[in-house]
């Protein structure tokens, strides 16, 4: 069975974009809920709106993985999970450990879309003596003192971190300097790694705070009698408020 220390995804070499990396995961999503209702063919007007995006900027992300579809019939659901799973390097085992078994690393721990996706628990890691040993979703806590042979003796390359903040840049370091080359936080804290080291970052409290910029944004767009603005209007002014530069929105993932 392969592992993710061996083998790589093809995304950069192949020069796809970054921003397209990004919303191949939503295509993915949408395209296995087709698998599963046996949806031979999706149009890519029925798949960029199951996806979320705009049908030409999915068009312009499949040109990237060489997939054009067929004129009058579409795309071919199977064939695209296969290859956007591909390109996402999900076609391989990814042994991840998960560091910190709170509320939050257990309630990670017993997510069920890991192995679905290509992704699997090798281990989890506290730096409590108390929880270990002690099983959670069926596989039992390991001491952190043991982190650095856990990886190597399971060829990790991905790791999770769900310690408190405070904890958080000592565990990457160790992480990093054990082999890990990969990292998706939890922790509420910017990490610092070296280059060729990848992290992203989950927050939740970050995209709550962004979701109340924009309700009180809202709010403020409504007339002195109550009433909102025309649709139009409040549609001309997310545009503007919206757009990026290059007119994208820009993503929402602080560093």
């Amino acid at each position: 069975m392969a592992t993710g220390r061996t083998h790589r995804p093809a995304t950069r070499s192949r020069g796809i974009p970054e921003a397209t990396v990004a919303r191949l995961p939503l295509y993915l999503r949408a395209l296995t809920a087709l698998s599963e209702r046996s949806v031979p063919t999706v149009s890519s007007e029925e798949l960029a709106a199951a996806a979320g995006v705009n049908s030409a900027k999915l068009r312009k992300d499949f040109s990237y993985l060489g997939s054009y579809g067929t004129r009058g019939v579409g795309y071919d659901v199977e064939y695209l999970v296969y290859q956007i799973s591909r390109e996402l390097g999900l076609t391989q085992d990814w042994p991840v450990v998960i560091v910190g078994i709170g509320n939050l690393g257990a309630a990670l721990a017993n997510y069920g879309g890991f192995a679905s996706r290509g992704f699997r628990v090798a281990a989890l890691i506290d730096a409590d003596p108390a929880m270990a040993g002690k099983p959670v979703a069926g596989i039992p806590v390991q001491h952190s003192d043991d982190l650095e042979k856990i990886i190597q003796d399971n060829g990790v390359s991905i790791g999770v971190i769900a310690t408190p903040a405070g904890a958080a840049q000592p565990v990457c370091d160790r992480l990093v300097a054990a082999g890990v080359t990969s990292i998706l936080n939890f922790a509420p804290t910017v990490l610092t790694v070296p280059d060729g080291v990848d992290v992203r970052k989950v927050d939740l409290s970050i995209e709550l705070q962004i979701l109340a910029f924009h309700e009180q944004r809202k709010a403020g767009e409504e007339h002195p009698d109550g009433t909102a603005p025309p649709a139009a209007a409040r549609e001309e002014s997310d545009e503007s408020a919206d757009q990026g530069p290059d007119g994208d929105v820009p993503a929402v993932m602080p560093a």
